[in-house]
């Protein structure tokens, strides 16, 4: 019965440590509001920071069943400071009542700092006509020369990082596991597998980061 606890506790710690994680990665960027259609979008990258703005080229998009508009011509322009190979994103309309009524797709490549393109969104399929967008940026391509190098600062960080674990680990006592009256050594890193009605576990003790 212990030994059926402590998998069960061992399994709920990962598994809010694996939400908590995942929850961090996807709030790296911030979200935009949408915007009348006569006003420019702009979209963010991970860290918040404004890299495109947009501008509808289109004159007039409608959306009843009988005339349902199929493409939107954007005017994209590079806030950045980077040359992006390869840019990509969506163009996302909404009602006047804030309820989402089509999104288009837009791609654009070689994208200079500064630079001013037109494209286009084939297969937007509106339900209604909007009265508001927005634009997202799903893939933003950098050169390889590009690419921004850790800081010396950083790397004297993770450095100091990994001194430190492997200080407490050599100044870690002896450790050892109960189960039911029964003492088992535990080694850092080194599985120990018992079993749990006809399943057997693999318990595996590491530091902590």
């Amino acid at each position: 019965m212990k030994a059926a606890i402590l998998f069960v506790g061992v399994w709920l710690l990962c598994g809010a440590l694996s939400a908590q994680a995942q929850e961090t990665q996807s709030g790296g960027g911030a979200d935009v509001r949408p915007v009348p259609l006569t006003e420019q979008a702009v979209a963010l990258d991970t860290s918040g920071q404004t890299v495109l703005a947009a501008s509808l080229r289109s004159a007039a998009i409608e959306g009843p069943p009988e005339a349902l508009t199929k493409n939107a011509r954007l005017i994209l322009e590079n806030r950045s400071q980077v040359f992006y190979t390869y840019a990509s994103g969506y163009a996302t309309f909404y009602d006047a009542g804030g309820v989402r009524c089509g999104e288009g797709l837009w791609t654009l490549s070689a994208f200079a700092p500064g630079e001013r393109a037109e494209v286009d969104t084939p297969g937007l399929r509106l339900t209604a006509k909007p009265a508001a967008w927005r634009i997202t940026a799903i893939n933003l391509l950098m050169r390889a020369g590009d690419a921004p190098r850790p800081s010396t600062t950083v790397q004297t960080i993770n450095a100091s990082a990994r001194g430190t674990n492997k200080d407490r680990t050599a100044t870690l006592p002896p450790l050892q596991i109960e189960i039911n009256g029964a003492t088992l050594p535990v080694q850092l890193g080194n599985p120990l597998e018992i079993e749990v009605g006809k399943e057997r576990v693999r318990i595996v003790l590491r530091v902590a980061p």
